[in-house]
């Protein structure tokens, strides 16, 4: 099966976002970004301001599929008629993003075993690396206050995330935002990379590492996002669902 680059010129609709993220989770899961059952992916509903995708409760990411994503708004009400469950944390941390930033389809907020490392490094991710270097002035950070997110911590994220592209969540894990599930993935497989490079940099050689300039990393992430027409994940997207579909069938059921 072959999947053609996006089309901009119409809107999405809601079974392209949700086989889209679908196929994130299970894209996830291969990459061993995944928790057991815990941390999300979501995205908007086209044409339903205020409600979102989220995976149900209960399921890896390997189970995901597009059927199955469960409709909520951003209180944490399932809007879809079912009584599927979802994890009341994800309404903390995805509700908040979608409500602040509707510019945005898509939030990833992760626990992947390099990004959780690199929530715990005073000095965040530096431009050591090409990938880093994507992400640099585009990381907001937000402080650990316990497991519990309430509105007054949901302001506090929504307001340390900004315009940005995402967050370190310290001694916690990452989160990326994209306006299309492509995009948000693909940022997250960009800071996931540039930490693992990083901290094994930094293991190997006792903590010193070679970092670039500040004006020569603005410099490269200019390069990188060009004029802005294309975005990360356009051009990488349909080969990830074609490995999706030779690899881990059913995602699009």
């Amino acid at each position: 099966m072959t999947d053609d680059p996006p089309d901009r010129t119409r809107p999405r609709t809601e079974a392209e976002v949700r086989i889209d993220l679908a196929a994130a989770f299970r894209l996830a899961a291969l990459a061993g970004w995944d928790d057991t059952i815990y941390t999300h992916l979501s995205a908007t509903v086209p044409g339903e301001p205020g409600v979102y995708l989220i995976n149900e409760f209960g399921l890896g990411f390997d189970e995901v599929c597009a059927s199955g994503l469960v409709k909520v708004d951003v209180q944490g009400h399932v809007v879809d008629g079912t009584s599927r469950r979802v994890n009341p944390s994800g309404f903390a941390i995805h509700g908040a993003v979608h409500a602040g930033r509707p510019d945005v389809e898509c939030v990833l907020h992760l626990h992947a075993p390099w990004g959780v490392a690199l929530a715990m490094l005073p000095g965040g991710l530096q431009p050591t690396s090409q990938w880093a270097m994507r992400l640099h002035g585009r990381l907001g950070r937000h402080a650990y206050e316990g497991l519990a997110l309430g509105p007054d911590e949901q302001r506090r994220l929504v307001d340390d995330l900004g315009s940005l592209d995402g967050l370190i969540l310290e001694n916690h894990g990452t989160l990326t935002v994209g306006r299309t599930v492509a995009e948000a993935y693909m940022l997250m497989h960009i800071l996931e990379h540039a930490a693992k490079a990083q901290l094994r940099a930094m293991a190997a050689s006792h903590g010193s590492i070679i970092a670039t300039s500040p004006e020569l990393a603005a410099l490269t992430h200019r390069q990188w996002v060009g004029d802005g027409t294309e975005r990360d994940g356009d051009a990488e997207w349909p080969a990830l669902l074609r490995r999706l579909d030779r690899v881990a069938p059913g995602f699009r059921d």
